[in-house]
């Protein structure tokens, strides 16, 4: 049965904001860096509510692409205002949890396993990993790459083809979680850091201290904006 003539939604106030901020700083040619105008002065000028934008504004600091001040206004972290749809944000919410329980679970007991199975070969992979997410970050960049080798590397240390294949399963699911925590505000260093305790506690083979040094980073990981925005139905 079609689904095409399914009631339709209408559009919330605050997405109405959401593209007139993303076709402002367009078309002024605004830069990371460059500052917006103030909320009060943001709601005179589109006629709506100060709390419309600033449920917008909320929107783009969960996405990582504004940085909110205390008292010092809200700056552009990127050269453009390319937002995720907020029905695509309610349902990554939705499951996220789910995929933070998965990646605790698995990608403790693989760190657990590749401190007692790693190989020279698995510690060079897992150094190289870790030199691209620094050089990445150096850049300006998340280090997001870097993570994704750096995980791939554990994984492939601990030498169980099954619980690889799980990963592979939940590999979209896995990339949509690193991507919310490494745009958080100061995480890509600490999650490098982290990487690096992971690194040490297996090249040491004590599987025990690998385990926990995972099991902390991936709560770590699960500490992301996107879990504590509640979507608003009404703008």
């Amino acid at each position: 049965m079609t689904d095409a003539l399914r009631p339709m939604t209408k559009q919330r106030l605050y997405e109405q904001v959401l593209d007139r901020l993303r076709q402002y700083v367009a078309e002024g040619d605004l830069k990371a860096g460059d500052r917006l105008p103030p909320e009060r002065d943001l709601a005179q000028r589109l006629g709506v509510s100060r709390a419309s934008v600033k449920q917008a504004i909320v929107v783009l600091e969960v996405q990582g692409l504004v940085e909110a001040r205390h008292g010092g206004g809200t700056y552009l972290v990127r050269d453009s205002l390319d937002v995720e749809p907020v029905e695509r944000m309610v349902e990554r919410r939705r499951r996220l949890p789910d995929v933070l329980e998965a990646r605790e679970a698995l990608e403790t007991k693989l760190a657990e396993l590749a401190a007692e199975r790693r190989t020279e070969d698995d510690l060079a992979a897992m150094r190289s990993a870790l030199a691209h997410m620094a050089d990445e970050i150096e850049a300006d960049g998340h280090g997001i790459e870097g993570d994704r080798l750096f995980h791939a590397a554990v994984t492939g240390a601990a030498h169980s083809s099954l619980l690889a294949e799980f990963m592979r399963s939940i590999a979209d699911q896995i990339a949509e979680s690193r991507t919310e925590s490494l745009r958080q505000p100061g995480r890509p260093t600490r999650s490098l850091a982290q990487h690096q305790a992971i690194l040490d506690a297996i090249a040491a083979q004590e599987p025990h201290q690998a385990a926990t040094a995972m099991r902390r980073h991936v709560r770590t990981v699960a500490k992301v904006r996107l879990l504590d925005w509640e979507p608003e139905e009404e703008g």
